[in-house]
């Protein structure tokens, strides 16, 4: 196991910047996942760390080495691709137990005729095949080592990589996108077993992703980037309500947060498109401000009132237990989304008039340039969540 630290690393294809100064820790044994759209630099970033890919600038530490120039088989990682990286023609059993033979085994000893009367070549391939064995039958895969890749599913062929990846006992694994080419109940299930398997190695996993609920669901911290900038690094919970910055909110969350133009009337008092809402907020009379309302913040009102917005209702959207319901507001360009849980608000559609409220203490403030204006209980809440985190 090993930490990792990243320091001002900058890369640029031509006059394209991919990375801009990014510095990143992660702690030994942690999982900590990359989380961005196509074209953001993650994918970049962690061939970096493999040592794939060469940076203009910074440096990369694993554990108490810099490795910089050394080459990716002297770093101690392994990395599972997205594509899977098998090779078709060799059993399951041949790819998983190739790293092992590639360490253990010297040129002569891996020949196909000769090695096997190499002095010592017998042992260690036995001993080579007890090991494959042993993580194949922890991945549920034992019964396939025979099979070639092409005999294998999507799910199967994934286990191949990792078990592959797991047989050189690396100190940090890295992982570039290894779900995306699955099914959505594929990826459920092997998103549990990737999780499971952290908890049981406690090793250092650096993950890849464009997928908001891998992302929150199997990481102990979140990375997100976009246009090669890190924008914020805190636990998955954090990430979603209380971000740093527009950018980040407009990015985490589905449906995306909703975002409103509003100007401070006086202290306590914003107007947003003929709604006048009371939040306590550190700025001046007639400041413009952006409202964000997550989806789920939102809730049926009786009538209309101070708080309360009344839009007609434009489309449903039937998820099982939740309703989103998208809202057309005067004054206001951008449908509102609301969710709704679908027993409370069963008779929602297209064409009615509505009414919804949002708890003021769930509503993120922004400057026009997209900064988070905190008030005082958004600090306590900051405070006191990696508290509650630690101690749960």
């Amino acid at each position: 196991m090993a930490s990792v630290l990243i320091e001002s690393i900058t890369k640029a294809y031509g006059l394209v910047p991919v990375l801009r100064s990014v510095s990143l820790s992660i702690a030994d044994g942690e999982f900590l996942t990359l989380l961005g759209p196509s074209g953001c630099g993650k994918s970049t970033l962690l061939r970096i760390l493999a040592g794939l890919e060469v940076q203009d600038a910074g440096s990369v530490s694993i554990g108490e080495r810099i490795v910089d120039g050394v080459r990716p088989k002297r770093r101690d990682i392994a990395m599972v691709f997205q594509s899977y990286a098998l090779y078709p023609h060799m059993s399951v059993a041949s790819n998983i137990a190739l790293p092992l033979r590639m360490r253990r085994l010297s040129a002569l000893q891996r020949l196909p005729l000769i090695g096997r009367l190499l002095p010592g070549t017998t042992q260690i391939a036995a001993d080579i095949g007890m090991e494959v064995s042993r993580t194949a039958k922890s991945l549920g895969i034992g019964q396939l080592l025979s099979r070639k890749p092409g005999q294998l599913s999507g799910g199967q062929r994934q286990r191949v990589a990792v078990g592959r990846a797991m047989v050189r006992h690396p100190a940090v694994f890295l992982m570039d996108e290894p779900l995306s080419n699955l099914d959505a109940k594929l990826r459920v299930q092997l998103r549990a077993e990737i999780k499971e398997l952290h908890q049981r190695l406690g090793v250092t996993f650096i993950y890849v992703t464009h997928d908001q609920a891998e992302a929150m669901t199997l990481s102990d911290r979140v990375a997100v980037m976009l246009e090669g900038e890190l924008l914020q690094v805190a636990p998955p919970q954090s990430i979603y309500s209380d971000p740093d910055n527009r950018r980040v909110a407009e990015f985490i969350g589905s449906p995306k947060i909703n975002l409103l133009d509003g100007v401070m009337r006086e202290r306590g008092l914003i107007d947003v498109a003929g709604w006048t809402i009371q939040i306590e907020a550190d700025a001046l009379a007639g400041t413009p401000l952006s409202l964000g309302i997550r989806p789920e913040a939102l809730y049926l009102a009786e009538h209309a009132g101070q708080g309360v917005l009344t839009g007609s209702v434009r489309m449903v959207e039937h998820m099982g237990s939740d309703l989103f319901v998208h809202l057309d507001l005067a004054g206001i360009d951008q449908p509102l989304i609301a969710r709704l849980m679908a027993e409370r608000a069963p008779h929602i559609a297209p064409g009615q008039t509505l009414h919804v409220g949002a708890r003021p203490d769930r509503i993120l403030l922004f400057t026009r340039d997209g900064r988070r204006l905190r008030r005082e209980a958004d600090s306590v809440r900051r405070y006191v969540a990696p508290l509650r985190e630690a101690a749960g």
